[in-house]
Parts: C-alpha cells; sequence; structure tokens
C-alpha cells in the first residue's frame, strides 16, 4: 500500500469564523474559488449537498457535504465515477477547518487521501494547486 497521499495547507484569514463559513458554504462565493455547474443553485450548502459534473468520457465527478460543522468544519466527498478502486464515501474528501486565532481565523484545509485511487499522484499535484489558489480567493472574499 503506498503512503497516504494528503494534501495539508493552511491560511490565516482576518475574518471570524462566520465570514469565512460564509464564503465556504453560500454558492455565490463558492463560485469564486471552485468552480460549480452553470445553474447551480444560489444560498447555501449543507449537509447532503451535491455538485455533479458530467465528465468528456461519459462519467461523473461528484462531490457531496458529509460534515458541515459550522464556523469549525466541513468536509466534502470527492467521488469519479471511472475510479476503478472501491472507496468508501469520505475516503477522499476535501476537509476545511476553522481555527479562532484571537481576531484572526486560521483556515486548514486538507485534501485526499490520493494513494487509494492508481494515478492518486495527478490528482494529488492537481489538489495542491488548487488548495494554494483556492485559499488566497477565500481569504480575499472573506475580508473584503
Amino acid at each position: 500500500m503506498a503512503d497516504s497521499l494528503f494534501v495539508d495547507d493552511e491560511i490565516l484569514i482576518d475574518a471570524p469564523p462566520e465570514t469565512i463559513w460564509r464564503v465556504l458554504t453560500e454558492s455565490k462565493y463558492v463560485a469564486q474559488w471552485d468552480e460549480l455547474p452553470e445553474g447551480y443553485p444560489e444560498g447555501a450548502m449543507s449537509t447532503g449537498s451535491k455538485v455533479v459534473w458530467e465528465l468528456p468520457d461519459g462519467g461523473q465527478s461528484i462531490t457531496t457535504i458529509i460534515n458541515a460543522e459550522p464556523q469549525k468544519e466541513l468536509k466534502i466527498s470527492l467521488f469519479v465515477s471511472k475510479w476503478e478502486e472501491k472507496i468508501k464515501e469520505g475516503d477522499i474528501a476535501y476537509l476545511y477547518q476553522l481555527e479562532e486565532r484571537g481576531r484572526s481565523t486560521l483556515l486548514k484545509i486538507r485534501i485526499g487521501d490520493f494513494s487509494l485511487i492508481k494515478n492518486g499522484r495527478n490528482y494529488y499535484e492537481a489538489s495542491v494547486e488548487f488548495a494554494g489558489n483556492s485559499k488566497k480567493v477565500i481569504k480575499e472574499l472573506a475580508e473584503s
């Protein structure tokens, strides 16, 4: 079994957890730091909310919120239909955790475990870039 492949990143944001939570869960903000399909409903996402992408090969990429603890933790499961491996919901996920630090909030991001799938290294590399880019936009949106 390969070593686990998790992307870990964090950023200190000069905003309270409530503000960052809105940026993480309201589709009008999410669409600015992550892609959403055209016509995705407006409003706040919560446990059970799904984003489904039709892939060029006919498959699907599906993200599902499996834990939404307001102002604390957001966990979004990732599933891609073309993966041959049998993975359980949440085995590969995006985890956003908020920790108050005085008047600021530390946003911790963990994405993975990509060692569970073939070509996991490619997903890992793409997720390193995603985490680095998205955290900057989340910070910008929360602080403005």
